[in-house]
């Protein structure tokens, strides 16, 4: 498990490009047969890539977790973003589909996954955060997630929001996770921008084609910086940042949030003439 200390505003400011993208970036986290995971010190958050091929992958704890079990004193949500396969947990086995999402509570013991086919293996994408309470298990398709349309085509930022682990759908501790998807003709998510120092945000992004890139806006509003994104890499984006971009052609992301709330409309709008 990779470790990611926090940066603080002043540190980023002089970053070069090399040294921006290892504190923030987060550059492979699929690869075949095997669990990556780097935890972060930004609310603790755990974030994952397992692509099981022939067989499946189990979830193990670590000396970082500190507890025998990787879930004894946190909770997941995973997104399935590649071919079919399915999460058992303690037993209990759930298929996924692409872009269905299982919350797993805290007190969970053996989580285990698995693709149908390895020659369209699946490809799971997990964040875990800390939690006091174990919650109800429970799997969401994209049709049971809340839809919020956003954006317009005049600001070339219309895109669909879906809310999976969030109050109005699937009681948590403190993980919120989501899917955004970018309407063909747009390249802006997040623009006007916002910061929310009271929460950490990660983001995914994927559905891109191979040479399509995403330029990640991150920084201070008045002190920007950005990151060039390739398909299927993450973004730690701390509270103080930050964290919009603009695609080179069609792409998505799935957005994490652990902090103080839930409340998604909880944000600190940036105008447009403060940016810098």
């Amino acid at each position: 498990m990779e470790i990611r200390q926090v940066s603080s505003p002043a540190e980023t400011r002089r970053f070069d490009t090399s040294e921006l993208r290892a504190a923030y970036l987060i550059e492979k986290l699929f690869e075949s047969g095997r669990i990556c995971m780097t935890y972060s010190h930004l609310d603790r958050t755990v974030v994952g890539g397992a692509m099981p091929v022939a067989s499946s992958l189990t979830l193990e704890s670590s000396k970082q977790i500190g507890s025998p079990n990787f879930l004894d004193r946190r909770e997941l949500g995973v997104f399935n973003i590649g071919g079919a396969g399915s999460v058992t947990v303690d037993g209990q086995t759930f298929d996924l589909q692409r872009t269905d999402a299982l919350y797993v509570p805290m007190g969970s013991v053996e989580l285990s996954f698995a693709s149908d086919a390895a020659d369209d293996p699946a490809r799971f994408y997990f964040i875990s955060t800390p939690a006091h309470a174990a919650h109800p298990i429970r799997k969401i398709t994209a049709d049971e997630a809340n839809l919020i349309e956003l954006g317009t085509q005049s600001d070339a930022n219309v895109r669909v929001l879906r809310q999976y682990i969030h109050p109005d759908v699937c009681t948590s501790c403190q993980l919120t996770m989501g899917m955004t998807l970018i309407a063909d003709g747009s390249v802006w998510n997040t623009m006007p921008c916002h910061t929310h120092d009271r929460r950490t945000e990660v983001y995914l992004y994927f559905d891109m084609a191979e040479k399509t890139r995403v330029i990640h806006l991150m920084g201070e509003p008045q002190e920007t910086r950005h990151l060039v994104v390739a398909d299927q890499q993450a973004i730690l984006s701390p509270g103080w940042s930050i964290h919009s971009g603009t695609g080179t052609g069609r792409y998505g992301f799935i957005w994490s949030m652990a902090g103080d709330n839930q409340d998604f409309d909880d944000m600190d709008f940036v105008a447009m003439e403060d940016l810098k």
